[in-house]
């Protein structure tokens, strides 16, 4: 099984409108780690590690997000993993 990294930066509406939160569950639901937090410029960065197909999963998910969400654009960077994580948090 290979585990990967990917860093997103979801700008639109989401922030106040849990997509953290939301966002903490669904990496749960697919076994993925890792964290998300809110920027000052009121976009969401979150970085997810995993296997594969949990991850894209997580990643896909996010150019929707909650049902309150309005996602206007995704930026995704595949990074190296480093299985640093042993949870998903909200920063």
């Amino acid at each position: 099984m290979e585990i990967i990294r990917a860093k997103v930066r979801v700008i639109g509406r989401v922030q106040g409108v849990w997509f953290r939160q939301s966002t903490k569950n669904t990496a749960g639901q697919y076994g993925v780690y890792g964290w998300c937090r809110n920027n000052p410029d009121g976009s969401v960065t979150a970085v997810f590690e995993g296997e594969e197909t949990s991850v894209k999963a997580v990643v896909d998910w996010c150019q929707r997000g909650p049902d309150m969400a309005r996602v206007d654009d995704l930026q995704v960077e595949w990074q190296t993993s480093t299985e640093e994580f042993d949870r998903f948090s909200i920063r």
